[in-house]
């Protein structure tokens, strides 16, 4: 058995964690604004950011490879502007761990906020209350059990990717190799130990992860109501 490495534990919750607070910049005033419109657009929306859902991750994966790879026009732009370069580093493990799990998170927020009563809302407009206000001063409290239940499932989803990581970030080791990359990788090169050493650690980490964030979504729900 070779020696054990713990840099693909910390990479993938470092990935998770990063992948979360994306799902939580961007995810939330998604789901807000798809639970109150009812146009076409927001079907169209809502629909695009579904596909991560139901896609192969080698299909979603190559498709981030084309909008964000070196010949792109998004990665020449940023790598002659800027000297960022998005494929084969931790950024794009981050991006593509935040694509596949986003919908989750959007999905039971939107949910929590199609729950709230309307009138609640249109009281606040007729207080003079602007929509960002609204936004965070009286949805996110009162959707704050739908709110963590999605940001929990994206953490475990980020958290468990292997396709589209690996497509779009590669598995070098010590910078962009995930845990999930990691058993695939012991267990092709035929290291059983290390193998069943990896999945027990990832098992228990997940166990532990999904655990404690459940108990924070109870404690935090209980203050809030």
């Amino acid at each position: 058995m070779s020696q054990l490495n713990l840099f693909p534990l910390f990479l993938s919750l470092k990935v998770a964690f990063m992948a979360a607070l994306v799902g939580i910049a961007f995810g939330l005033p998604i789901a807000y604004y798809l639970s109150k419109s009812k146009s076409k657009l927001s079907d169209l929306i809502d629909t695009i950011l579904t596909i991560p859902v139901v896609l192969p991750p080698t299909v979603l994966g190559y498709y981030l490879l084309v909008l964000l790879g070196r010949q792109s026009p998004i990665g020449q732009f940023l790598e002659e502007r800027f000297q960022i370069m998005i494929v084969f580093t931790p950024t794009g493990a981050v991006i593509a761990a935040s694509v596949v799990s986003i919908p989750f998170l959007i999905k039971s927020a939107r949910t929590a906020f199609s729950e709230i009563s309307r009138d609640i809302i249109h009281a606040a407009k007729l207080l003079g209350r602007s929509e960002w206000s609204i936004f965070f001063s009286i949805i996110v409290p009162l959707a704050w059990r739908g709110t963590v239940s999605g940001v929990i499932l994206a953490f475990a989803r980020a958290l468990g990717d292997f396709g589209t990581t690996l497509m779009v970030s590669g598995s070098i080791p010590n910078k962009t190799l995930t845990m999930p990359i990691a058993i695939y990788d012991t267990m092709q090169s035929g290291d059983k130990e290390m193998t069943n050493l990896l999945v027990m650690i990832m098992t228990g980490v997940a166990v532990v992860s999904l655990f404690s964030l459940n108990r924070l979504e109870k404690r935090w729900g209980r203050r809030t109501w």
